[in-house]
């Protein structure tokens, strides 16, 4: 095969161990060579595999052979003609015929120079060899080849230990066909040897013309060696042996023949005859099926008895008689009533020959037939020939009907017959529109396709329906809250009030009431958006505090008012009161639809550092869920964070709205040197109707 099937070998590994389609290499290379060798067009093969790898290898492989019969058939006519002047290089074909054929010249001329064959003109890889090949061919079987290369008997020919091979082990196991000493190696015939000085590479025997196939036999390479193929068949009759020779085949021998129990098989070259077993003797004629049948001599001679005598038929034989009465069949008495005269059955009253010519003969008829029919010289009718069992599959390309005289051809369905009333063209059904939207026509038939959003249907194979995408499995994940089927389409809409249509035009978004300026809410409230809606909330400052500027960190998705204490001057109660400061916030939640993990919400930041003085016992935080925690599906965990406590919020469990609650948390800074003290933080949550 050469570089470059080497190089579709490395690939094709390559991609195997990447997890390509298993498929054997040879066999996609085996096939590209089958129908090289059938003359088939290598750009479109038919696929053996869904591999792009194993497509390349069949064309590559295709390619290859028709190349190196390309090239034999240059090489042969710089042979036999020593000139290439008649060839126009103007297609690929022709190209590959004349390098091959020039370059061969170019091997003769260097041998008549007495040059040698290996030379180092720069005139390409095969080029070089082709030139080779033919200069090595010309020399003398008993002159040494310019290059001072030895050819190497083949394997099976060399001895163990012949003049031009030793023991492997005096090149130290380098080589891989044979040693010759002085750590040089050769190759078996067949072979010649690579850059590298130890292994070997198969000589394209046919490439280079140095095969000895005969005329109508084609040059196959193999492993070492070629073999010849032949290229036509033997024929009808004989059998292709081993050596590529045409053998007869022995009808009779075999028991292939069909000789009736009357008949003998006797061989004949191509063929066989069937000899009658029976001798029939004068007088009788054996038929077809080895029956003796009588001949009637009265009819089949001409005037078997003298004048005046009439001619009767016996089995066998016939006799002479004087009749003045019966001149027996095909006979009459003349007017005189001498002697018989023949009769002209064509000027008979009654149509012997209906529909075709009468030939009259002595004592008997012939009929003329038209084409299209034979005349049965013992029915004495003529008789229709049947051309269709006569010539099978000679006379039409599909189907062959017999009619009186004739015949008549007719195509399967999807051909019309042709012009020539013989040949069947391909009928474009698509032309009807029998599908209900594309159609695409195909070599005796068609195939009906549908538009984006339509599939063919069961029933009648031609109709496209309406895919209902809204009912499909997936059907739920295509719009996030409802979907309307249309015609080759679909539409997803959004609840009424609160959403939006995204641009993709599935997904729907929350509309922000709050800064759109849709809300309802008063100059004393404030407007807090949520999913699908929004809220009008009016925070107050408990008696006894008082609100600060929004100077706490901004919590997720909320704003914050923050109420601290404002006790008045000698007010124990209020001074003896705990809670430092009270906070309301803000959060808008989903109904989670795949609830897998924890979900932090929101978080409560200490600005004592969790690594200061105080982690020494004398310092610590507690975080803490007073009320409002319905179904317990929140929870309050601390953790440090940049060096500081923090309470993090977090939803364990699914909540499903529209729902509505207040979690009361509690964040308490323990001492030890003085009372504790807490800040009390109220995050409104609200519960969304829908995931989304």
């Amino acid at each position: 095969m050469g570089p470059r099937f080497v190089l579709l070998c490395s690939m094709f590994g390559v991609l195997l161990a990447q997890g390509v389609e298993q498929i054997s290499i040879d066999d996609c290379c085996q096939d590209g060579q089958k129908r090289g060798n059938a003359n088939e067009d290598c750009s479109s093969l038919p696929l053996i595999s869904e591999s792009t790898t194993c497509r390349v290898v069949q064309e590559q492989c295709c390619v290859t052979v028709l190349e190196d019969n390309m090239c034999t058939n240059g090489i042969n006519l710089a042979k036999d003609q020593g000139a290439c002047d008649p060839l126009f290089a103007n297609t690929c074909e022709t190209k590959t015929i004349k390098m091959c054929c020039d370059c061969c010249l170019l091997g003769k001329a260097l041998q008549e120079l007495g040059l040698s064959c290996d030379h180092n003109l720069s005139v390409g890889y095969q080029c070089g060899l082709v030139s080779r090949a033919c200069c090595v061919d010309e020399v003398p079987d008993n002159q040494t080849i310019s290059s001072g290369q030895t050819e190497i008997q083949n394997k099976d020919q060399s001895t163990d230990n012949g003049d031009n091979s030793v023991l492997s082990d005096q090149c130290s196991g380098r080589c891989v066909h044979l040693c010759v000493g002085n750590d040089t190696c050769e190759c078996f015939k067949g072979y010649k040897l690579r850059a590298d000085g130890k292994t070997c590479d198969d000589i394209n025997e046919c490439l280079l013309g140095m095969s000895n196939c005969r005329a109508g036999e084609r040059c196959i390479n193999t492993d070492g060696s070629f073999r010849c193929q032949r290229e036509v068949s033997c024929g009808t009759g004989y059998e292709l042996t081993d050596n590529n020779n045409c053998k007869d085949i022995d009808e009779c021998e075999t028991g292939i023949h069909n000789c009736g129990p009357q008949f003998k098989c006797q061989n004949t070259q191509g063929s066989f005859r069937c000899v009658p077993t029976v001798n029939c003797g004068s007088g009788f004629i054996q038929d077809a099926l080895g029956n003796c049948i009588d001949i009637n001599e009265c009819v089949s001679q001409t005037g078997p008895c003298h004048r005046g005598q009439v001619c009767i038929n016996t089995v066998g034989s016939y006799t002479c008689q004087r009749n003045s009465v019966n001149c027996g069949r095909g006979y009459h008495l003349n007017e005189e009533g001498t002697r018989c005269v023949d009769i002209d059955e064509c000027k008979g009253p009654e149509q012997v020959c209906p529909g075709h010519s009468c030939i009259n003969l002595v004592g008997s008829y012939r009929c003329e037939c038209q084409a299209g029919y034979n005349f049965n010289s013992i029915s004495r009718v003529c008789e229709d020939i049947n051309e269709c069992r006569h010539y099978p599959g000679r006379l039409c390309a599909h189907k062959c009907e017999n009619t009186p005289g004739s015949y008549k051809c007719s195509c399967s369905m999807g051909f019309k017959l042709a012009s020539n009333g013989r040949s069947c063209d391909d009928v474009n059904e698509c032309e009807s529109n029998p599908c209900s939207q594309e159609c695409a026509n195909v070599f005796g038939s068609y195939q009906c396709y549908c538009r984006r959003g339509y599939q063919l249907s069961d029933n009648d194979g031609m109709t496209c329906e309406d895919i209902d995408e809204c009912a499909l499995p997936t059907g739920g994940h295509i719009c996030s809250y409802r979907c309307l089927n249309t015609p080759g389409s679909f539409h997803c809409s959004c609840p009424v009030t609160g959403y939006t249509l995204a641009v993709n035009g599935r997904t729907c978004q929350d509309i922000d009431e709050c800064v759109t300026g849709t809300h309802t809410c008063t100059e004393n409230q404030s407007c807090f958006n949520i999913q699908g809606g929004f809220r009008c909330l009016s925070f107050e400052c408990p008696n006894n505090y008082r609100r600060i500027g929004e100077t706490v960190a901004r919590l997720q998705r909320s704003d914050t008012v923050r109420c601290i204490k404002a006790c008045q001057a000698g007010d124990v109660t209020c001074l003896m009161d705990p809670t430092h400061s009270v906070s309301h916030t803000f959060i808008s939640l989903p109904t989670y639809r795949d609830f897998t993990k924890p979900e932090e919400i929101v978080f409560l930041k200490t600005t004592v550092s969790a690594y200061g003085p105080y982690h020494l016992g004398s310092y610590d935080v507690k975080f803490d869920i007073l009320e409002g925690n319905m179904h317990d599906a929140f929870d309050i965990i601390k953790r440090v964070e940049n060096g500081f406590y923090v309470g993090v919020v977090r939803q364990i469990k699914p909540l499903t709205g529209p729902l509505t609650t207040i979690l009361k948390l509690s964040m308490q800074n323990l001492t030890h040197h003085g009372g504790p003290s807490q800040n009390v933080i109220n995050v409104h949550v609200f519960i969304a109707e829908f995931w989304f």
